[in-house]
């Protein structure tokens, strides 16, 4: 018999223990893979964007499913709460971009190795087995079947993720031991995932990055997102911070309903950037077109921006018209990306959906159709945009659940 017994030592179920624990509580903790913590070492392309360094506020703008569900949790333990807490446990952080916080040595494995040490400190046990069922009698929770054996505790504390990257352990077990005990699972979809798009020129330009450029995605005709920053272009489409935050604001994917438009030169007005064309080309009028713009814009966009232009590329610019330039300068700012689908939910950073937040005390984190279960992190219908506010969800859930567990 255990106090409290933690399903998935991933961040929120480490977090969760390690409170747990120094609340004077006896831990057991269930993790099916050989080592804790696989998809932390990953997050950050392995460098672990624990938090975002901004306000209550801040987080809850930036979580478009279910913000309102987090207040209670973030006012308990927030972005301040959890740089402190690692701070403390000797792991140095800084503030990037974005008040994107990281370890000052870039590598997730210090974050996974601090939470590690204070729960053996603080005599956590880990088994690392599956859970296969909940001990569900007289609408309570008492413990889990693992294994083939019974382990009883007075609380169980559902952490084990969703969906996405399911090589670190992330297969939706989480789900179907929520729904055994009566809960709702909402619609669970690929967030914060790479775009597919069924324009050619995106595998031609594969390996390209820009920076600085303002990402724009509609929906029809309707603008639902705009932001700075840098993406990528792959062989089946687009990815990179910018497409994975804009990817948050589809709600319902259908081919060609959506579409993307990057404005290549977001520093200049439309004035402003054809005058930047007209002196490229006066220094170029004897030039075929393709060779005249090689300054405005990385080579490897120059081919697919000329075809898509519609001015033959061994067009001399002295020969291009006002009405064919203007054109071109549209085409700058605002060069179009269809939109044909997600990748696959296993590619996606976080799972959108899980249980029904309607069912789950904000307070407590506690379940309101079985006494004695808790859920944390992931497997909780919340999920946010890029930049440490993910992260931020799973620790604060935990702490809420641990606090009144």
């Amino acid at each position: 018999m255990t106090d409290v017994i933690i399903i998935g030592a991933g961040a929120a179920g480490c977090m969760a223990a390690v409170f747990a624990a120094r609340y004077g509580k006896s831990v057991t903790i269930f993790e099916r893979n050989a080592n804790i913590g696989r998809k932390l070492r990953i997050t950050g392309k392995g460098r672990c964007n624990v938090t975002n360094n901004s306000s209550v506020e801040e987080h809850m703008k930036n979580i478009p499913v279910n913000s309102r569900f987090m207040y209670s949790s973030f006012a308990m333990f927030g972005a301040e709460d959890t740089m402190n807490f690692f701070e403390e446990l000797g792991v140095p952080l800084k503030t990037e971009r974005g008040n994107r916080v990281f370890p000052v040595s870039d590598n997730a494995e210090d974050i996974v190795n601090a939470l590690y040490r204070e729960m053996k400190r603080l005599g956590v046990k880990i088994i690392h087995k599956r859970v296969k069922s909940l001990i569900l009698e007289d609408g309570e929770c008492r413990g889990v079947f693992s294994d083939g054996k019974e382990y009883r505790g007075g609380s169980v504390l559902i952490a084990c993720g969703g969906l996405s990257y399911p090589k670190t352990g992330s297969t939706g077990d989480g789900y179907s031991l929520a729904e055994s005990a009566g809960h709702t699972i909402t619609e669970l979809k690929p967030s914060l995932v790479p775009i597919v798009s069924g324009d050619k020129y995106c595998a031609e330009l594969m390996g390209l990055s820009l920076r600085n450029v303002t990402l724009k995605l509609y929906d029809g005709e309707k603008l639902i997102f705009s932001e700075l920053g840098e993406m990528l272009f792959t062989h089946f489409g687009v990815s990179g911070p910018l497409v994975l935050s804009a990817g948050s604001h589809i709600r319902k994917m259908h081919p060609n309903r959506y579409s993307f438009k990057i404005d290549l030169k977001p520093a200049l007005s439309a004035e402003q950037l054809d005058n930047r064309i007209r002196r490229d080309f006066a220094e170029n009028l004897n030039r075929d077109f393709s060779n005249g713009v090689r300054k405005l814009l990385p080579a490897k966009l120059i081919p697919v921006i000329v075809k898509l232009s519609g001015i033959e590329p061994e067009r001399k610019i002295n020969s291009i018209t006002k009405e064919e330039r203007r054109r071109f300068g549209e085409l700058i700012k605002a060069f179009p990306i269809s939109i044909k689908g997600f990748r696959p939910i296993d590619e996606a950073i976080i799972t959108s959906g899980g249980v029904s937040v309607r069912e789950i005390d904000p307070k407590t984190m506690e379940s309101k159709l079985t006494k004695g279960l808790y859920f944390a992190g992931e497997v909780i219908d919340v999920d946010a945009y890029t930049g440490g506010f993910n992260l931020q969800i799973a620790f604060s859930t935990a702490y809420a659940a641990a606090l009144y567990m």
